[in-house]
């Protein structure tokens, strides 16, 4: 049985794209993906980064970006976290930083962040976690949690978890920005045009934003 795999343009000269070449039924295919890099079997969607490509998004800004980008698809988002060096004297980057980039995106963002040593693991890990889930929706065992399925259900759930948003603004913040990463990236005084919103709600987002984007960075 074949097992499809979408590999974004950018990352096919990975090593990754090599290891899983030689896994027998997968069948590999590029092109650019809006998020993530790896979407496997239309349902799992990989973010793979390596411990300095996740420094350096940090220092760029874009790590929260992407994961917003990954939290809204449709898909169930993992972010793989690949290597085992981390340089602590690297500039612009703690390791506090990067444990609290970590928590923003799993318990955020919900996203689960899985660990591999090398780029062979990280091929195995994805084939693995696609097996799991053919496991669980074949024996019907329950799984934890709660993931709504459609686009805007799942961009309306990321949005509750804003400090004073229940479904009602959810849907008002969603209406006026059009996605969630443009909520998160409001500015203050764009937020209080949204119906409801006020001037607490407004700043202690902003709040949670900045601390979320920062990666808590004390």
């Amino acid at each position: 049985m074949s097992l499809p795999i979408i590999v974004d343009d950018r990352e096919q000269y990975s090593p990754v794209v090599s290891a899983l070449a030689e896994y027998e039924g997968v069948v590999l295919s590029v092109q650019r993906l809006t998020a993530g890099d790896y979407w496997v079997n239309e349902h799992l969607l990989f973010e793979r980064k390596t411990l300095p490509d996740l420094m350096q998004s940090i220092i760029d800004g874009l790590l929260f970006r992407q994961a917003i980008r990954l939290a809204s698809s449709d898909s169930t988002p993992i972010l793989v976290l690949e290597g085992t060096h981390y340089d602590p004297q690297r500039p612009g980057v703690s390791r506090e930083s990067v444990q609290g980039a970590l928590i923003s995106i799993s318990l955020v963002l919900g996203i689960p962040v899985l660990r591999s040593l090398n780029s062979q693991e990280t091929a195995w890990l994805m084939l693995c976690a696609e097996k799991q889930v053919q496991r669980i929706v074949e024996g019907g065992v329950h799984r934890p949690g709660y993931r709504p399925k459609g686009r805007r259900k799942r961009q309306l759930f990321i949005l509750q978890g804003l400090p004073g948003i229940g479904k009602d603004k959810a849907e008002l913040l969603l209406e006026v920005f059009g996605s969630v990463e443009k909520v998160f990236t409001a500015g203050y005084e764009d937020l209080l045009q949204v119906k409801g919103i006020g001037q607490t709600t407004a700043q202690r987002i902003r709040d949670m934003v900045q601390e979320v984007a920062s990666g808590y960075n004390y």
